[in-house]
């Protein structure tokens, strides 16, 4: 089914904010994979014996650790992340724990017992969902907020004390008009479009405003010290690159890097350029990604319809 939220490039907010779920968190896979087969009395008695037992990072600690070590110019502590979790308050409590031993300025946090709580996202003001759940991101998508669904896997060690964040464009950073033509038409249909549309900016995808928010963050640094690096990894290639720089350029937005990989296996590119995480709408992208660096697969655009 098409997507139906429309993006816009908002003004920057004070504080980049991340929602994210206890499971992209926190490696919970054991103690999930009991409630599935035994329960949520199993999972209960689970979690209440083991409040104690510190939980190991997920596959988005590393991302989150990052954006809550970053400090302003001025000292303000410029993001904030929100923890909306399925559990109860009683099984959050083993998260809350966790999240005390490792040292993470996490305060605010929805406990949902069961229900989605993706409902909250907005009201928190959140730049950004990740969650598990693949149906709590589609809503959140819908409802016009950044979303993307992250693998539950342990966490990939960092080479970088720099934050570093890679998004493909058509479908995340832009609408997927160009991406319809290369699925319906054929490459070569794609190509002339790119040519003849330079000019004309793409449209503004379901990342368009974390983006901004990100290029926000990052304005509060000189060029050369940024906590922060963020990445374009795109098929497109040259002469579809044209129209990418000239958008960008449109919208006021720095990415520190471009890569035009022309169909080209992304994840050897991901690991080189060291990312923390990494967006895509393609399935197989996302695949070739995780065997590399933490990667939320955004389900939007034509490659996820039917």
């Amino acid at each position: 089914m098409a997507q139906t939220a429309s993006h816009s490039l908002l003004p920057g907010r004070s504080r980049l904010v991340l929602a994210l779920s206890s499971r992209t968190l926190f490696d919970l896979e054991d103690a999930h994979a009991l409630y599935v087969r035994e329960g949520l009395q199993a999972y209960l008695d689970y979690q209440r014996s083991r409040e104690a037992d510190v939980l190991a990072p997920g596959a988005a600690f590393p991302l989150v650790r990052k954006l809550l070590e970053l400090e302003s110019p001025d000292g303000s502590r410029p993001v904030e992340v929100i923890l909306l979790s399925r559990n109860s308050s009683e099984t959050g409590l083993r998260i809350f724990n966790s999240i005390e031993h490792h040292g993470l300025s996490i305060s605010r946090a929805v406990f949902s017992n069961g229900a989605a709580p993706f409902p909250y996202i907005q009201p928190f003001g959140a730049h950004l969902f990740l969650s598990t759940h693949a149906e709590d991101v589609r809503s959140a998508l819908k409802a016009g907020v950044a979303a993307a669904t992250v693998l539950p896997v342990p966490a990939v060690e960092s080479r970088h004390d720099q934050l570093r964040i890679a998004f493909d464009g058509d479908a995340v950073l832009f609408g997927d008009e160009s991406e319809r033509i290369a699925r319906g038409e054929g490459l070569e249909a794609f190509s002339n479009n790119e040519r003849a549309m330079a000019l004309t900016p793409l449209s503004v995808g379901p990342f368009g405003d974390f983006l901004r928010a990100v290029h926000d963050l990052q304005q509060d640094y000189p060029p050369d010290e940024a906590p922060i690096r963020t990445a374009l990894v795109t098929a497109r290639s040259a002469p579809a690159h044209k129209r990418v720089i000239l958008t960008l350029r449109e919208w006021g937005v720095r990415l520190d890097e471009a890569l035009f990989l022309g169909g080209r296996d992304k994840g050897p590119f991901l690991d080189a350029f060291g990312a923390d995480i990494f967006f895509d709408d393609s399935t197989h992208n996302i695949e070739s990604a995780r065997r590399h660096v933490a990667a939320g697969h955004v389900p939007h655009g034509v490659s996820n319809e039917g």
